[in-house]
């Protein structure tokens, strides 16, 4: 088998590590190196000062043989990652002038008056090769030094991207011989990560070497990322597809979907493979199960509409709930949540509805009900069911939660 390639990623610049800009570069990189078989074993963000960077670029020399680096390669003082790379190879700097003339014409293009600063983008280490920058004047660099390969790009997400598509991609493919690494996510809701290990647990033991496990906890669920690595694509892909099918067996109840499906999507294909048409009553939710329904293209075709039934009032006279049954019971109750589904459905006069009344958070909880005591229903054409949650006292995951929950109940539902 062909040896695993290992590449780190670094994001170089203080306004990551301050949260003032979101880090959406390395997530990028890391499924496109993926792609092309080679492993990212780690990533880490470093400020702009050099003696970090530098420890950061000792450290990634002995465990990678790529070290690829975004940002701080910018006209301005702060931008320092090109000197501190000259320090770090023991190199001078060294003007290109095929990447003067290219940030020249970008200037002139634009009208605009160059300075000796905007010059200085041309400059590079003396061992850097030069990759041009098709859509800005920040260079990307590739340096090759004791056996490792480091690439230097710029942080703007469009340009980095461009650069490691049309530049570094295809240089890095040349450079190394590369496994394939194939992936396969099963996604699963409604079944707690240890309850679904102990499940899987002799299934995962019997995985050959080649493919690895890992599991990732969301809200509601969790997905189930089998990586096989091999150099016979098409045999890998058999392989996950063969793993697949011996597990499913055993968690099947709770398997939605498979690696880019989301919830409401799959809710969505299987609400027009039957023809039904589907409303939404939302208390604790706010909207937000519509909302994602209606994130779904074309959802147009099963969605009919939802009532933000907030206030009792509008839980009366618009859902048709009995005011005894709000007396009796309180909104958060089964009675009431059965009666939420029932008098949507019958108001938008849909084949089936959905309903969620709780207690988000973080006021509002009693010791009979406290906070994160959620009830949802969904009403088909032959039946009506409700389930308590039992959820935690953060709001926006109680939110998020609970709609997970009550989608996962409409595609129990439907596929009865």
């Amino acid at each position: 088998m062909t040896n695993s390639i290992r590449a780190e990623v670094v994001t170089i610049g203080d306004e990551i590590l301050f949260g003032q800009i979101t880090d959406t570069n390395t997530q990028w990189i890391g499924t496109e190196l993926t792609n092309i078989g080679i492993r990212v074993i780690r990533k880490s963000s470093v400020g702009d000062q050099a003696e970090n960077i530098l420890q950061v670029l000792s450290e990634a020399h002995q465990r990678a043989d790529i070290i690829i680096l975004t940002g701080g390669l910018g006209p301005t003082k702060d931008d320092i990652t090109k000197k501190t790379l000259c320090t770090y190879f023991g190199v001078g700097m060294v003007r290109n002038e095929t990447a003067l003339a290219l940030v020249t014409s970008f200037f002139a293009k634009r009208g605009r008056e160059m300075t000796d600063l905007n010059r200085a983008q041309a400059d590079l280490p003396a061992n850097a090769v030069y990759m041009q920058n098709d859509w800005g004047t920040a260079p990307g660099m590739w340096i090759e030094h004791q056996g490792r390969v480091y690439v230097s790009l710029p942080g703007v997400p469009f340009e980095m991207k461009n650069l490691m598509t049309h530049r570094i991609l295809p240089a890095l493919t040349n450079h190394f011989a590369t496994p394939v690494i194939k992936h396969k996510m099963i996604l699963t809701v409604g079944i707690g990560e240890s309850f679904l290990a102990e499940r899987i647990a002799d299934w995962e033991d019997s995985l050959p070497p080649h493919i690895k496990l890992a599991y990732l906890p969301s809200f509601g669920g969790v997905r189930l990322r089998l990586t096989a690595t091999g150099t016979d694509e098409a045999a890998l892909d058999q392989e996950l597809v063969d793993q697949t099918a011996k597990v499913l067996p055993l968690i099947e109840k709770n398997v939605y979907g498979y690696d880019d499906d989301t919830l409401e999507n799959v809710v969505g294909q299987l609400l027009k493979a039957r023809g039904w048409t589907l409303s939404t009553a939302e208390s604790c939710t706010g909207g937000y199960v519509a909302a994602r329904i209606t994130s779904v293209p074309g959802s147009s075709v099963s969605f009919m509409g939802s009532v933000v039934s907030y206030s009792n009032d509008v839980k009366i006279n618009q859902l048709g709930v009995s005011p005894e049954t709000l007396e009796q019971f309180g909104a958060v109750s089964e009675e009431v949540v059965r009666q939420m589904a029932e008098g949507v459905r019958k108001a938008l006069n849909t084949d089936v509805a959905i309903a969620t009344s709780g207690i988000a958070g973080p006021d509002g909880g009693t010791a009979d009900k406290p906070v994160g005591t959620v009830w949802i229903a969904c009403a088909s054409p032959t039946r009506t069911v409700a389930k308590l949650l039992k959820l935690g006292q953060y709001r926006d995951q109680n939110i998020q939660l609970t709609a997970t929950y009550v989608l996962n109940l409409l595609r129990e539902e439907i596929l009865l």
